[in-house]
């Protein structure tokens, strides 16, 4: 990491060329980038749209990318560069490196970060231990989801390491807030809501329908998501074996993602005999034109917490068939906005899809009212204007502590 220059650290303030002081706000992350999941782009986002005029931008980078995907990364991470964001590429082997570790301590203590900002919990633990010896001011630890089923180590780690060690939990849905508090046993005034969002995409009159080989008069379903067990993929393709078998008019199913569990649905496919109808289509930087060309848009996850892929479907008006899971209703009031159904049934899920592509005018409003929430609730730079708040609380409440303290005379950490 080169370019770490500034003129002095006042609590977290950079004063630089008689501009009024910065706060030095420190992005932590496993992975960070665009083509990993929803948590890594999301961290990506927030780091390249803060406000370069209040914060000064530092991101730090645990792990090294995997091989197949040095090359998006390594230009991720330079488009930051070049935005006047300080990145610091860790590339930490195992969590016990005392080396890497070092280095961010190192960082913190040399540069005038005034936030920690760590995102999931394999970066939140040695961002708060590491943040706390290093008297960081602010720690704000971000929880993308999970399942909240078993792992007793976790749920010790993120109530006796994270949540006292933090300032702020952030939680992506008032769903997995709640979850926190009844299976993890953190305060409740400790957690607060910043729902996920996507920059809304600019209009476009690209279809790529016929680059996907499916005929206008053709029902298009597709799924946006990484091949993982939690997105149910085998659900979607148990349904539309049941749909194939009920609705008369040609369709097809496209899977857009790459994971550990292609082989698995490739097998489930020829197993079910709907090779005709579904299709596992890869991964796709084209999202938004892909969504606009959906007559259905399926999100068919067992849990979630706030999924960029509905969020995505809004913004491009799609029609939308989710599983009522995590934060899903959340974003989507049934028959409003479009339509839920039970999780883990193909059934359920085979009635939403056929009642879509049966009722236009449905699906049409739908996808209408779809798109005006999503910009007025979950466009990035709303999103990122409530972090931005939030940082500017948080470090004026430890400003003003500190104030005080030092009027009273009285010894304060950080």
């Amino acid at each position: 990491m080169g370019g770490f220059a500034c003129a002095y650290h006042a609590g977290g303030m950079a004063h630089t060329n008689g501009h009024e002081p910065r706060i030095g706000v420190l992005t932590l992350g496993l992975y960070v980038g665009t083509c990993y999941g929803g948590a890594e782009r999301v961290a990506f986002e927030f780091v390249k749209r803060l406000d370069p005029e209040r914060f000064r931008r530092y991101l730090c980078v645990v792990h090294a990318p995997p091989a197949d995907r040095r090359a998006v990364i390594e230009s991720d991470l330079e488009e930051l560069e070049r935005l006047g964001v300080d990145v610091l590429r860790l590339e930490c082997e195992s969590f016990l490196s005392n080396v890497a570790w070092a280095r961010l301590y190192k960082l913190l203590r040399r540069e005038p970060i005034g936030v920690i900002h760590a995102h999931m919990p394999r970066a939140s633990v040695p961002g708060t231990v590491i943040g706390r010896l290093a008297r960081t001011p602010v720690i704000v630890s971000h929880e993308h989801t999970w399942s909240f089923q078993g792992m007793p180590i976790r749920r010790f780690l993120d109530r006796n390491v994270v949540a006292r060690g933090s300032d702020v939990l952030l939680a992506v849905s008032e769903r997995d807030r709640q979850r926190m508090i009844e299976v993890e046993r953190i305060p409740a005034e400790s957690i607060r809501v910043l729902p996920n969002g996507i920059p809304t995409p600019a209009a476009s009159v690209v279809s790529v329908r016929a680059e996907l080989g499916v005929p206008p008069e053709v029902g298009l379903i597709g799924a946006v998501g990484r091949l993982y067990p939690q997105k149910g993929y085998d659900d979607l393709i148990r349904a539309i074996a049941l749909l194939k078998e009920r609705y008369e008019r040609p369709f097809r199913c496209l899977i857009f993602g790459h994971g550990p569990e292609e082989p698995r649905l490739a097998e489930l496919i020829d197993e079910l005999g709907v090779a005709g109808e579904v299709r596992l289509a890869g991964r796709r930087d084209d999202i938004a034109d892909v969504v606009r060309a959906l007559d259905v848009a399926v999100l068919s996850s067992k849990y979630e917490g706030m999924p960029l892929a509905i969020i995505e479907y809004m913004a491009g008006a799609a029609p939308i068939v989710a599983t009522a899971v995590g934060g899903v209703p959340e974003l989507i009031e049934d028959g409003v906005h479009g339509l839920l159904v039970r999780p883990e049934d193909p059934a359920d899920l085979a009635t939403a899809m056929q009642r879509l592509l049966e009722d236009r005018d449905l699906a049409a409003r739908l996808g209408r009212a779809a798109l005006e929430r999503q910009r007025a609730n979950y466009d990035l730079d709303v999103v990122v204007g409530r972090l931005e708040d939030l940082y500017l609380e948080l470090y004026g409440a430890t400003q003003a502590a500190v104030r005080a303290h030092a009027t009273a005379g009285s010894p304060l950490r950080g």
